[in-house]
């Protein structure tokens, strides 16, 4: 028998729009700094580890998943790297201020494509422009 939440997700998932699912992916990669957060605070140092290389996966993802051929890419791109880079000094330091840091930063990032879905999904819109 089927997990109902587990079904639950994946519909979401499968449903998903593009733009949805980028925010879920912003969504899963604060989910997983913060339990990066938790787990240093007491002291689960393989639990941080898995934790933020688990928001790496997801960073590593959003910046594959780029066309690079427009200027807002290469922006992007380069956010991510940084943020990629912050998360890597986080686990050798386990610094929670540095995965602050990354939050706030995925926060915008995830807040702003919420706006754009938001926008773009209006009923009435034309979809295809």
């Amino acid at each position: 028998m089927t997990n109902p939440y587990q079904q639950y997700k994946q519909n979401s998932i499968m449903n998903a729009t593009p733009g949805q699912l980028i925010v879920m992916m912003y969504n899963g990669c604060m989910k997983f700094i913060k339990t990066a957060e938790k787990a240093i605070e007491q002291k689960d140092i393989e639990g941080a580890n898995n934790a933020i290389l688990r928001a790496q996966d997801i960073i590593d993802e959003l910046m594959s998943a780029l066309d690079r051929q427009y200027d807002v890419s290469d922006n992007l791109y380069n956010l991510y790297e940084y943020i990629n880079r912050r998360l890597v000094e986080a686990n050798i330091k386990k610094d929670k201020a540095i995965l602050q840091e990354a939050y706030n930063l995925v926060v915008q990032l995830r807040d702003a494509w919420a706006e754009v879905v938001k926008v773009r999904e209006k009923p009435g819109r034309n979809k295809g422009v």
